[in-house]
C-alpha cells in the first residue's frame, strides 16, 4: 500500500493495551451518554428480534425496519438470554469494534510500520467515540460492516496470497449481510486485488458469493421471504414518505453539519498532506473516495454513516505522522500524547449521567390532563412499563408516531408490522388495514407538537377517528393519551 516502511516502535506502548483503554472509554460513552435507555433504533431492532425469537414472527412479519435480519437476530438472542436489555448488544458491538481496531493496526503495521500502527489505533479508536460519528451507537450495523471490511482488506490486500483472498471474501460477504453499503468498501478491494492477481480476485469473489449464499440459505430456513427482504429492506426506502425523502436544502445542511461542523475536521490536514506525499492513486485514496461517494449516494448523512470514512483517514493520518517522525526526527511519544489530547472525545455527559439518572426517577410526574409536561429521557420507558403492568401478555398495543421505545419496554405486540410510523403509500394502506381488522387493547397517542409536525395529517386523523369511535380515554401520562378499547 505504501513505499515507506520501518520496523521501529519507539512509543513503547502495546497495541492491545491501547485498544483496552479505548474499549473502556467506549463503554463510558455507550452507557453514560443520553439516552440512558434503548436508543430509537435499538428499540426497533429489539422489538423485531423479540418477536422473531420469542414469538416466532420472522422479520417483516413481526415488524418492519430497513435493516438486515442479522441485527434483528442479535437483539432477539439478547432478549432470549437476558430479557429486555440494551447492554448485551452494546458489549457485543464493542468486542466487534475492538477487533476492527486491531485489524486496522495490523494493516498499518504491515504496510507502514509498527509505530504507525499505534498512531492508527489512536486516530481510529478515538474518532469512533466522537458524537459526530455516532460514538454511542456501537450496537449499530455500521460496527459490524466496517469491521468486516477491515478484515477483508487485511486478508486480501495486506496478506496478498491466494489462500487468504477467499477468507477476505467471506468477511466481505458478511459485511454486506449487515449493510449493503459495505459494497463501497469492498469494491476497491476487488479492483486492486484484480490488478495484482486476477486469481486472487476470483477467490475473493468466490468468498463473497459463498458467504452471501450461506446467509440467504439461512434466511430461507428461518422463513424470511426474499421478496419481503428486498421490498422492506430496500425498495420501500426510496420515494415519498421514505427515510431518504428529504429536500435538497435539508441534505445540504446535513452535509455541511457532517463534514464541516464536526470533529472530522481534525483529519483533514493529514489527509491533504497524504494526497501530496503519495502522488499515485493508491488503494487508500480509492477506498476513501469510494466511501465518500457511498455516503453521498445514500444521502441521509446520519452521524453513524461517517464511521465509514474513519479507517481510511486513520491510516492516512498514521502514514503522515510516521513520515514526520521518520524524516524530521520528531518525538514520537510527545506526538502520540498530543494526538490523544486533540482526538479525545469532548463530551461532559458522563460526568452528569448519574445525576440525570436519579433526577429523572425523582421528577417524572404523571399528567392527568392534556397539558404537555417536560419529557425526560426516561419517560418513554416509564410509559412502556406502565402498559406492561396494566395489560396482559396477549393484548396488543399500538403506539402512534415514533413510539418504538414505548413499544419495546411494554413487551406487547403491535397489531401492525408498522409499529413505528412509516409514511410511504404502501405503509399507510397496511397500517390502516391492520388497525381496522385487529383493533388493539390500548392506543397510545402523543400530545406533543413534534408528533403533529412529524406525522402526516391523514395518519393522525385516522388514529383520532378510530380512538373516538372505538376507545375511551383511560389515562394521560407524560404527554401521552392512553385509550382503552371499548368491548361490546
Amino acid at each position: 500500500m505504501h513505499e515507506l516502511t520501518a520496523e521501529s516502535n519507539d512509543v513503547s506502548i502495546k497495541p492491545l493495551q491501547l485498544i483496552l483503554v479505548i474499549a473502556v472509554l467506549q463503554c463510558i460513552i455507550a452507557f453514560f451518554t443520553v439516552p440512558m435507555i434503548f436508543t430509537f433504533d435499538e428499540s426497533m431492532w429489539h422489538y423485531i428480534g423479540r418477536n422473531w425469537i420469542r414469538n416466532g414472527l420472522v422479520p417483516y412479519r413481526g415488524g418492519v425496519d430497513n435493516k438486515s435480519p442479522l441485527v434483528f437476530l442479535i437483539f432477539g438472542i439478547s432478549d432470549w438470554l437476558f430479557g429486555v436489555n440494551y447492554w448485551f448488544p452494546r458489549l457485543l458491538g464493542m468486542a466487534v469494534q475492538s477487533a476492527g481496531i486491531y485489524g486496522l493496526f495490523k494493516i498499518a503495521e504491515r504496510t507502514i510500520s509498527p509505530r504507525a500502527g499505534i498512531f492508527a489505533i489512536s486516530c481510529y479508536g478515538l474518532s469512533l467515540l466522537w458524537r459526530s460519528t455516532g460514538g454511542k451507537y456501537v450496537s449499530y450495523t455500521e460496527t459490524y460492516a466496517i469491521t468486516a471490511v477491515i478484515l477483508s482488506i487485511y486478508f486480501c490486500i495486506v496478506q496478498n496470497k491466494n489462500q487468504f483472498a477467499f477468507i477476505g471474501g467471506l468477511f466481505a460477504g458478511l459485511g454486506c449481510g449487515f449493510r449493503l453499503s459495505a459494497i463501497f468498501g469492498i469494491l476497491p478491494v476487488f479492483i486492486f486485488t484484480f490488478k495484482k492477481n486476477p486469481k486472487s480476485a476470483f477467490l475473493f469473489l468466490l468468498g463473497i458469493v459463498t458467504s452471501a449464499s450461506f446467509l440467504v440459505i439461512l434466511a430461507g430456513f428461518a422463513g424470511i421471504k426474499m421478496n419481503e427482504l428486498l421490498f422492506y429492506g430496500i425498495t420501500d426506502n426510496f420515494g415519498a414518505g421514505s427515510a431518504t425523502a428529504h429536500s435538497l436544502a435539508w441534505k445540504v445542511q446535513q452535509f455541511a453539519d457532517g463534514y464541516f461542523y464536526s470533529e472530522l475536521l481534525l483529519f483533514y490536514p493529514a489527509v491533504v498532506l497524504y494526497f501530496f506525499l503519495v502522488r499515485k492513486l493508491n488503494f487508500l485514496k480509492v477506498w476513501l473516495i469510494s466511501e465518500f461517494l457511498g455516503i453521498m449516494i445514500v444521502g441521509i448523512y446520519d452521524r453513524v454513516h461517517f464511521k465509514d470514512l474513519l479507517p481510511a483517514m486513520s491510516l492516512m493520518s498514521a502514514f503522515v505522522i510516521n513520515y514526520w517522525v521518520e524524516n524530521d526526527r520528531a518525538p514520537a511519544k510527545q506526538i502520540l500524547l498530543g494526538l490523544w489530547i486533540v482526538f479525545f472525545p469532548k463530551t461532559f455527559e458522563p460526568l452528569f449521567a448519574f445525576k440525570r439518572f436519579f433526577y429523572s426517577k425523582n421528577n417524572l410526574t404523571k399528567s392527568d390532563s392534556q397539558t404537555p409536561v417536560f419529557e425526560d429521557e426516561n419517560m418513554k420507558k416509564q410509559i412502556g412499563l406502565w402498559i406492561r403492568s396494566n395489560t396482559v401478555a396477549s393484548e396488543k398495543v399500538y403506539v402512534a408516531g415514533y413510539g418504538a421505545q414505548i413499544q419495546v419496554y411494554s413487551e406487547r405486540q403491535s397489531p401492525s408490522i408498522y409499529f413505528n410510523v412509516t409514511q410511504t403509500p404502501s405503509a399507510r394502506r397496511r397500517l390502516f388495514s391492520d388497525l381496522l381488522s385487529d383493533k388493539p387493547a390500548l392506543m397510545v397517542v402523543p400530545l406533543s407538537e413534534g408528533y403533529s409536525v412529524a406525522v402526516d395529517p391523514d395518519i393522525r386523523q385516522f388514529i383520532n377517528e378510530l380512538a373516538a369511535k372505538n376507545y375511551r380515554l383511560d389515562t394521560s401520562m407524560y404527554n401521552y393519551n392512553i385509550f382503552r378499547y371499548n368491548k361490546h
